[in-house]
């Protein structure tokens, strides 16, 4: 009886050991922060926009490093974020991908592997989604995207927040303009628009107040977490306090490049998210002084969204969590502003594809640098698994960024992206892009003329070679249509 009493007394002094070493191990890893940012191009201050102010973001460069030639891989929020929390290309065209992929794990569990917060949720973190991540704010379906039974990612989240307030709904909130304004009919509701009063009066305001408040509660908790805070603006309709479009109302702004329609259409389309708005009869397309008001109001939406980055570092480091926690901040996809005659997203030209990614990380050698490398949004998952000390999985499509942070000087690489019947490659010096019919599309971007002069007749080989690269990196896509 006392040989068994003694045993069992070292099997809990063992078991109390084991326990407290693996919360200890928890304790000791990295906490994420991703700040997802909504139909943001690299229309930024410390991406060569003097004229925006952004004084957070630039900020956040200046202690990490910035991706000058991050593309994302669809030029739409659904298609892109599935990208970004599942590391693998995703459906071609398919904007709902993310309940595409939840119909899949009902349906067939095993096939479908898991997404980044569910990885790091079965490593021992604290999973919390705030605002806008995947692609409905909140991550819901249902008429007015709230309905706790059909959720776009399952098994992701430990938290799944989204504030609305006057907005009654995530679906009032996306579209969302002041004081509780929502989008009923697209045609009655204005393009932009800038009211008096503080931040709240929009719907970033009261999400992120909540990310502020699960930071509170997540750095206390002794354990790791990976805390993703989504920011609307500047999704249309481009509408901020008007403080922030103060900065702007009076600037000349820089002439549009290559703002005329372009004679090949082959992916152009007519910015029908935009025209859509009330626009009081105007058209930035033949009203240059409109579409500088617009130019405008974008910008005041990217300082309204820098502002509330601002908020979230500011709370980071008030709660000690700055020092063990790594921070990427990342636009879902570009947006034309006039260039080639379109407003809006949906197309593979450069301006819908390049967004802006930055990373920082506790003891990172290279602050403030940046780095010209092609790297993908599909990277960022192996990425802050490498970082965090987890096991890289082994089904990601995207590759580890390391390599690129510990030598920025890095060139090298390829970006695949895809939209309809579309798929297109980018490397550092040309742009392919094919369609389902097998027409070709050859852009140079060391030319003056970019991506309005077609070159695939006069450069085979390279049409060739950059044709392999995208047949070969496409070829296990996950989902197709």
């Amino acid at each position: 009886m006392k040989k068994l009493i003694v045993i069992f007394i070292f099997m809990l002094v063992v078991n109390a050991f084991g326990l407290e070493s693996n919360m200890e191990h928890q304790s000791k890893r990295l906490n994420v922060l991703i700040l997802c940012i909504d139909d943001l191009r690299t229309e930024l201050n410390c991406f060569g926009k003097p004229f925006i102010k952004s004084p957070n973001i630039d900020s956040l460069a200046e202690n990490g490093l910035k991706f000058n030639r991050h593309y994302v891989q669809a030029p739409s929020c659904g298609p892109s974020r599935y990208a970004m929390l599942t590391g693998k290309y995703g459906s071609t065209s398919n904007n709902n991908a993310l309940f595409f992929r939840a119909k899949k794990m009902k349906e067939d569990p095993a096939s479908v592997p898991p997404s980044m917060p569910e990885w790091f949720k079965t490593h021992g973190y604290t999973t919390v989604s705030v605002g806008k991540v995947s692609h409905h704010p909140g991550g819901m379906g249902g008429n007015n995207w709230d309905d706790e039974l059909i959720i776009e990612m399952p098994e992701a989240w430990d938290k799944l927040l989204m504030p609305v307030g006057e907005w009654e709904h995530p679906r009032g909130a996306m579209h969302g303009l002041a004081h509780g304004e929502k989008r009923e009919k697209s045609g009655k509701t204005d393009v932009f628009q800038a009211v008096e009063g503080p931040d709240t009066i929009y719907p970033d305001g009261l999400i992120v107040e909540e990310g502020l408040k699960q930071l509170d509660m997540l750095a206390g908790s002794g354990k790791p977490f990976f805390l993703a805070v989504g920011i609307i603006k500047p999704h249309l309709p481009f509408g901020c306090p008007a403080e922030y479009y103060d900065i702007y109302k009076d600037m000349k702004l820089p002439a549009i490049p290559f703002y005329a329609k372009p004679e090949d259409t082959f992916i152009w389309h007519g910015s029908g998210e935009f025209m859509q708005y009330n626009r009081w009869g105007k058209n930035p397309n033949i009203d240059i002084e409109f579409a500088d008001e617009v130019r405008r109001h974008y910008a005041s939406c990217v300082s309204y969204a820098d502002a509330q980055v601002g908020k979230v570092m500011k709370k980071l480091k008030e709660v000690g969590a700055d020092k063990n926690t790594i921070i990427v901040l990342w636009g879902d996809h570009g947006w034309h502003l006039g260039e080639h005659h379109i407003w809006g997203k949906h197309t593979l030209y450069e301006e819908a594809l390049h967004s802006p990614l930055i990373l920082s990380y506790p003891g990172m050698k290279n602050t403030g640098s940046e780095t010209n490398a092609i790297v993908n949004t599909i990277d960022i998952f192996p990425t802050l698994c490498e970082l965090s000390g987890l096991e890289v999985p082994e089904f990601a499509d995207g590759s580890s960024l390391k390599p690129v942070l510990e030598s920025p000087e890095i060139e090298s690489g390829y970006a695949v992206s895809y939209w309809g019947g579309f798929q297109s490659i980018r490397s550092k010096n040309y742009r392919l892009i094919l369609n389902k019919n097998g027409d070709v599309r050859l852009y140079d971007h060391r030319t003056k003329e970019k991506e309005t002069v077609n070159l695939a007749e006069k450069e085979p080989s390279v049409v060739q070679t950059l044709t392999t690269e995208l047949k070969t990196r496409l070829n296990n896509v996950y989902y197709s249509n």
